[in-house]
């Protein structure tokens, strides 16, 4: 996902702004893989193959991003690695 795309998203609870952080770019400088974080819930969204995750609370599937969020948590040494508040 281009860095210009992700920039207008907002968070989709409480349109907030989100801070970007990105573990890996392409070599067109897109995001493959990183975390929106929400700087006021403090949800956060992994961007997995370049795809952001932002299905509200009840539609996440926990079970398919926690393994994600433990993988960057190892390599990227990530100390908050909770996706919901």
């Amino acid at each position: 996902m281009r860095i210009k795309t992700i920039e207008k998203l907002c968070c989709p609870f409480d349109k907030k702004d989100l801070k970007l952080d990105i573990f890996v770019n392409d070599i067109n400088m897109n995001v493959l893989e990183g975390i929106l974080t929400c700087s006021h819930c403090e949800r956060k969204f992994p961007i997995v193959h370049g795809v952001p995750i932002m299905s509200p609370d009840e539609y996440r599937q926990i079970g398919l991003e926690q393994p994600i969020m433990e993988k960057w948590k190892i390599e990227y040494g990530i100390t908050d690695i909770r996706l919901l508040p």
